[in-house]
């Protein structure tokens, strides 16, 4: 349905200012033919501002946009070829859903046996073949959002721009909800750009993620390298539930320790003055008697599939994720583990990602933690730690 030659969308330092203040700042990105990219960040970042700039619903302030060969920087959103989904449905009240779904086709003046056999199709494609003749207000929330949907594809425009879609849907349906706009997407092939505040529809959706902070892009690439490499101390922190912990290093006679009473040194000395960055997933807990970090056991918190665990390491707080039921007990005393590959460090000045070489957590132990990785996984996989007593 949707014309092969969808094209691709590249932003050349663009820039949006309210007065003085700047809500978007030199941001420069491509997005290529069929690519399904996300606009991730908290509230006021804005990856909004950005989206509307592409749509022309917001004037640029500096640098150019692109889509395909055509500079769109000072077009109307009329003449961009782009059709866009809301947050807020922004469907007309008095119309039934076929009108709403063809009213920009009407619009258009497209002749109606044509309108009346792209409806067809499109109401096959989101399943809304017997809500034809209803009115908004008598529809569900995600059946609102399935229409807000044709209405987008049945334009037949190769990019299509969301707006957090599906924020105000409940759980259940926004998972339900992710699967059908990622699958409609793969199959028309349509280049589309996804704005959310939502990690896990951002890491389920994205071919790429393109994360923003204070109107600045942080990074840009895959859900798995924003997971895995980090580039910054923000980015380690956003993505992750819970977020990685993050404890700042200082030096000692052996080598970097983390900042308060505890005395191991857990990284080499050019960390010191860094944050060590550890997911909760990544941590073992041990018996009190093990190698590693000492750690005493403030709380838990059970979720059901696993167990959040709350730790004090000298004057700082770690939480660990263990798979299952743990009844550790507070205040019980216990090792803490991680393979060298799970850490990370960022530069406490502007928090950007440093990467040692020679890290040898192992080491520091006193036991290689790789070979041991196999025996400490009862405790990972959540059972009690040998020898801490629930």
């Amino acid at each position: 349905m949707i014309d092969n030659n969808s094209q691709r969308i590249r932003l050349e330092g663009v820039s949006k200012t309210w007065g003085n203040v700047p809500a978007v700042d030199q941001a420069s990105f491509e997005v290529m033919r069929g690519e399904f990219v996300i606009l991730l960040g908290p509230s006021g970042c804005g990856k909004s501002t950005t989206l509307r700039m592409i749509a022309g619903l917001e004037r640029v302030s500096s640098g150019r946009i692109h889509i395909g060969e055509r500079d769109v920087t000072t077009l109307p959103p009329g003449d961009r070829g782009i059709s866009m989904v809301f947050q807020s449905y922004a469907l007309f009240p008095h119309l039934s859903v076929a009108d709403n779904i063809v009213f920009g086709l009407r619009s258009r003046k497209v002749p109606k046996p044509e309108r009346r056999e792209r409806l067809d199709k499109v109401a096959r494609l989101v399943g809304l073949e017997t809500y034809l003749d209803r009115k908004p207000a008598q529809l569900s929330g995600g059946q609102r959002q399935r229409v807000a949907l044709a209405r987008a594809i049945i334009s037949e425009h190769p990019i299509c721009l969301m707006d957090e879609p599906l924020s105000n849907l409940d759980a259940r349906l926004r998972g339900e909800m992710r699967r059908e706009i990622k699958a409609l997407q793969k199959r028309l092939g349509m280049t589309v750009i996804y704005v959310t505040h939502d990690q896990v529809e951002a890491m389920s959706m994205g071919d790429r993620v393109i994360l923003m902070q204070d109107g600045r892009l942080v990074q840009d690439g895959t859900p798995g390298d924003l997971y895995n490499r980090p580039a910054t101390a923000f980015a380690a922190s956003f993505i992750g539930s819970p977020a990685m912990n993050l404890v700042p290093l200082v030096d000692s006679r052996d080598g970097a320790i983390i900042d308060g009473e505890l005395r191991c040194a857990i990284a080499p000395h050019e960390a010191a003055g860094c944050q060590l960055g550890i997911r909760p997933e990544d941590i073992h807990v041990q018996s009190a008697t093990a190698p590693g970090v000492p750690a005493e056991v403030l709380d838990e918190e059970y979720l059901g599939a696993d167990t959040i665990v709350r730790l004090r390491v000298g004057a700082q707080e770690l939480r660990a994720r263990l798979p299952g039921v743990t009844s550790l007990g507070s205040q019980t005393a216990c090792r803490l583990q991680w393979i060298p590959a799970a850490a990370h460090f960022f530069a406490t000045e502007d928090g950007r990602r440093v990467d040692l070489q020679g890290y040898d957590f192992a080491a520091a132990c006193g036991r290689d933690l790789q070979q041991n990785e196999a025996r400490t996984s009862t405790a990972h996989y959540g059972t009690n730690p040998p020898g801490v007593n629930p």
